[in-house]
């Protein structure tokens, strides 16, 4: 079996989990960190090399204040949590997007996680925080002009957040939403996309290598015959 390197992850549904389940939107997203953790084991298991978590958009900023502040307050406890596991676990985490808009004290643990990381090599976990693809683009076609380099995809993926991280062979959507919503739009031309019908706190480690076996079964030529 041809293990994927690189696995990306648009974790949709965990607000609608929660108020299916007659609870709250905030009772969602706190299940769906308990799949989050099961879903990071179940890729260093299978020795995937990147998973990246779309955790937080540009656009997610337009949802209710109440819910934004629930949700950087989730990622701060889950930062404080679980970095030293994941660590100890040989994961390395990054981050892809800009953080500067968020609180100063996120900031710190954000830092601080990555930094007690940085030197750990079995995966890499990359968290899309506040990340929008055109943001992304555009900040590296700013660079390119800044440099006087000539524009070109080569001059352009060296500034891209994603820079050193090969393209993801695999993205999965969960959530029954069939759109890619400004995630990786550079990086994923020829990834194999798998929409899920299942909501994000519903996906477990059987879904996950269900889909790699799937695409194991896709002859992918690259534009070739």
């Amino acid at each position: 079996m041809t293990i994927p390197k690189h696995v990306a992850i648009i974790m949709d549904g965990n607000g609608r989990w929660g108020l299916k389940k007659r609870k709250s939107r905030k009772y969602g997203h706190i299940q769906g960190i308990v799949t989050l953790k099961k879903i990071i084991i179940a890729a260093s298991k299978k020795n995937i090399k990147y998973l990246t978590l779309y955790a937080f958009s540009t656009e997610n900023w337009k949802r209710p204040q109440l819910e934004v502040k629930f949700l950087l307050k989730l990622l701060e406890k889950y930062l404080d949590k679980e970095s030293k596991l994941l660590a100890d676990k040989n994961i390395k985490i990054k981050i892809i997007g800009s953080i500067n808009k968020f609180p100063i004290k996120l900031r710190k643990k954000i830092k601080k996680a990555v930094n007690l990381s940085k030197k750990k090599r079995k995966m890499q976990v990359n968290i899309a925080l506040n990340y929008g693809s055109r943001k992304e683009i555009l900040y590296a076609m700013k660079c390119v002009n800044k440099k006087s380099l000539p524009i070109n995809e080569i001059n352009l993926s060296k500034f891209l957040y994603t820079k050193c991280i090969p393209d993801p062979e695999i993205i999965i959507r969960t959530g029954n939403r069939k759109r890619l919503s400004n995630f990786l739009l550079w990086q994923s031309i020829y990834s194999e996309i798998f929409f899920e019908k299942k909501l994000w706190p519903d996906f477990n480690e059987r879904d996950f290598n269900k889909i790699i076996i799937k695409y194991n079964k896709i002859r992918r030529n690259f534009g070739n015959v």
